[in-house]
């Protein structure tokens, strides 16, 4: 006797003189194809997106290093460029007053107030920076600071296109143009030292941070009001990792199959109750049902 592979054939054939096409069937398939090819390019989107998982460590990430860079963009649109400055203050006794490297002065409103933007590093440590008056050689009569903060940056500049949540610049646009003139603006700082791994293993290090705010008036000495714009930072002990990973092959081919296979059987289930049912339909009509 003669094997035939033919036998282990699961999908058998069914000879064409033996099928009915319909209109509705005609309308389903269109409608299964459709469906079929949206879903497919979405998965497939999904699939060529990084994915980005986070995890919380107790670590150091830069140990390599004892500075964490910080960039700061602010306008305070009432006090002019010639009084502006900024000093850097921490635990390890550094004090500095009038930092000039690395900083620019634009100005602005007339030349009535002053843009700043300076890059500089600070110490693994508490401290703070705060922009003043305190470097200039004279005094303004009423200092205003009021102001507008557009950037405050811990650590590296993360990249954009990275779908990140965290609080990377929380105090982006942040306005106090309409607080007390000479008032101390306070911000308390909590940065979190954060670690970004994409999917070429380049590493980079752009800290997060969340803040308080309290507005209140400061007075030195004589009475003399001098208001500065604080920044006082702590680091926390944790660290926030985050590990951009591609998402397997065979999860995206196991997905698509999932689509095809699964919309066809529910559009022949759909296909056949439809035609079954006007079967009986013309049957009930020719009184046939009996």
């Amino acid at each position: 006797m003669q094997f035939d592979i033919r036998r282990f054939d699961i999908y058998r054939k069914v000879p064409k003189d033996l099928t009915q096409p319909t209109l509705t069937g005609a309308c389903i398939s269109v409608s299964s194809v459709l469906f079929i090819l949206y879903l497919f390019l979405s998965e497939l989107s999904l699939f060529l997106t990084h994915e980005v998982i986070s995890e919380l460590t107790v670590e150091d990430p830069v140990r390599h290093t004892e500075k964490i860079p910080v960039f700061i963009n602010i306008t305070l649109p009432q006090l002019k460029c010639e009084y502006v400055g900024i000093d850097i203050q921490d635990d390890m006794g550094r004090h500095e007053v009038g930092f000039q490297d690395d900083t620019q002065k634009i100005e602005v409103n007339e030349g009535k107030g002053c843009r700043m933007e300076s890059h500089f590093v600070i110490n693994k440590v508490p401290g703070n920076f705060h922009v003043s008056t305190h470097s200039s050689r004279t005094q303004p009569d009423n200092p205003d600071m009021t102001h507008l903060i557009h950037k405050v940056r811990f650590g590296m500049d993360l990249q954009e296109g990275k779908e990140v949540k965290g609080s990377f610049n929380p105090l982006e646009d942040v306005d106090r143009s309409a607080g007390q003139a000479l008032a101390t603006h306070d911000y308390i700082v909590k940065v979190v030292p954060s670690v970004y791994e994409d999917t070429s293993r380049n590493i980079i290090y752009p800290y997060q941070y969340t803040y308080s705010y309290r507005e209140v008036m400061q007075y030195g000495h004589g009475g003399r009001v001098v208001p500065a714009i604080w920044f006082r930072y702590e680091l926390s002990p944790i660290t926030v990792r985050y590990i951009e990973k591609n998402k397997p092959f065979y999860t995206f081919l196991t997905t698509v199959c999932a689509i095809v296979g699964g919309t066809f059987t529910v559009a022949g289930i759909l296909d056949s109750c439809i035609f079954t049912a006007a079967e009986i339909f013309k049957k009930a009509e020719l009184g046939k049902l009996s």
